[in-house]
């Protein structure tokens, strides 16, 4: 008895002695102070359950690998970036006279993309429309097919996929597919074999490359693209599966947004992926020049990827920049109301300076620490003067900006740490009034499914519940 009581204290000491070298590793090279603070408290406090989950999720920045990153990212931008970049970039243009100098000269320093006019962008509402363009478009391919998920599984939906896409590669397109190897992490072997056999170009995306990452889980890629021949191209929300079709209840029936790009900027959504391909398979993947840009000045696009290796916090800056730049509203709608504290801020000043601010999110939960979270954040955006709506009909997915009447952007990103700090994301900024009214009237038939909430959601909360709110809000930075 005295011999075990011996090796249990022996490894409790243990066990607090790594929490407490876990928590000082994660003060000098976590992002944020916030992070570092939830990371370090759990660790020596409770390392029994945080110190595996440090190994895994913790160091959100890897300086190894974030160089190494930003290292091809500046070459392929330098060396390989697309011809419209130079002949049709336009940043001076109607951009700058809608949304100011100041606020398109810092979004496309930030992107390192232009501006590229002459664009058609159609909204994608819910699931059925957007993987019946989806598969459309990839039955009249011609040439190629890019596909990037995050989620690619094998259901009815990804049977679908992988048919059209195994029948494209046999007339002898050049067909690639790139997913997440954690968000796809229960794909079969023999869905990718069988793509593989059939003449398709699939590779998992991963931050491992080198021996010293084999732990980590935190970079993840998150975007959804479908680019086909270089002339459309497909941004948004959805994943492959059947619950992105109101397939799984009870978070049915989903609601979510991709669009539809025409134009020179879906060169600039093809060397996002081109970049990603790279970084993965250390193979720049074989494009046909695009067709010339249609004749007038058409919309204005952005394209706005963003990750971990970006020299700037580009995704939470990106936010920021837009709720600034917003004189009469800023509409999101987002299925994590997690915000960092710069983009909170500006959330707050911007309702406090006049601006119709309105926040979308689910009134059904995916995660729950996530949306505990929320409920306080949502409390103090109201409190604010913020406007927060909760979608009645399911689960809401969808990441959508509205700014005055002329901009609107829509992408992967949700309004969280994850997003803003640990994902690769893309959103297509768009700037073009015709465009901004079909992306009002979709949100307001969106709001037309809700109810707005007041504080009394979490004033009329049980005190356990409130307390498990702020305990939640505690993990936010590493959520």
């Amino acid at each position: 008895m005295q011999f075990d009581l011996l090796h249990i204290g022996t490894l409790v000491f243990l066990a607090h002695a790594l929490g407490v070298i876990a928590a000082c590793h994660a003060i000098l090279h976590t992002r944020t102070s916030q992070g570092a603070i939830a990371w370090a408290v759990s660790l020596v406090a409770m390392p029994y359950l945080t110190l595996v989950p440090y190994l895994f999720l913790g160091r959100s920045k890897f300086a190894g690998y974030a160089d190494a990153r930003r290292l091809e990212n500046e070459t392929l931008r330098t060396r390989a970036h697309p011809p419209e970049w130079d002949t049709e970039a336009s940043s001076h243009g109607r951009p700058t006279e809608v949304l100011g100098h100041q606020f398109v000269r810092s979004l496309t320093r930030l992107s390192g993309m232009p501006f590229l006019p002459g664009n058609h962008v159609r909204t994608l509402v819910n699931g059925e429309a957007t993987f019946a363009a989806i598969l459309d478009a990839i039955e009249s391919a011609q040439r190629y097919i890019v596909v990037q998920f995050f989620i690619v599984r094998a259901d009815a939906l990804g049977e679908m996929l992988k048919d059209a896409l195994l029948a494209k590669a046999a007339q002898g397109l050049r067909v690639y597919v790139l997913y997440d190897s954690i968000g796809s992490f229960d794909l079969p072997h023999r869905y990718v074999a069988s793509l593989l056999a059939g003449g398709v170009q699939m590779h998992p995306f991963a931050t491992n490359r080198q021996f010293v990452n084999r732990f980590q889980l935190n970079f993840r890629n998150h975007r959804k693209i479908v680019v086909v021949d270089g002339e459309r191209a497909f941004v948004g929300g959805h994943n492959v599966g059947v619950e992105y079709l109101g397939g799984k209840p009870p978070l049915s029936p989903w609601r979510d947004t991709h669009i539809e790009v025409r134009g020179p900027a879906v060169a600039s959504i093809q060397f996002v992926f081109t970049e990603d391909w790279y970084w993965a398979t250390q193979d720049l993947p074989l494009f046909d020049s695009p067709p010339p840009a249609r004749p007038g000045d058409g919309m204005h696009c952005l394209v706005v990827p963003t990750g971990p290796a970006d020299k700037q916090e580009t995704c939470s800056l990106f936010f920021v920049e837009a709720i600034n730049a917003a004189r009469e509203r800023v509409w999101i709608t987002t299925p994590y109301l997690v915000p960092d504290e710069a983009v909170f801020a500006a959330l707050r000043l911007a309702a406090l300076r006049g601006v119709d601010v309105r926040i979308l999110i689910p009134s059904r939960r995916d995660h729950r620490v996530v949306f505990e979270a929320s409920k306080l954040y949502a409390y103090d955006s109201i409190r604010a003067g913020v406007r927060v709506f909760r979608y009645r009909p399911g689960f809401l997915h969808q990441k959508v900006v509205l700014i005055d009447d002329v901009a609107a952007a829509v992408g992967s990103a949700n309004l969280d740490n994850r997003s803003f700090r640990l994902n690769f994301e893309i959103m297509v900024l768009t700037v073009d009034h015709g465009f901004a009214l079909e992306v009002e009237e979709m949100l307001l038939r969106d709001f037309a499914e809700s109810f707005e909430i007041d504080r009394s959601e979490y004033r009329n909360a049980p005190a356990l519940r409130r307390v498990l709110m702020h305990v939640a809000r505690l993990f936010a930075p590493i959520l």
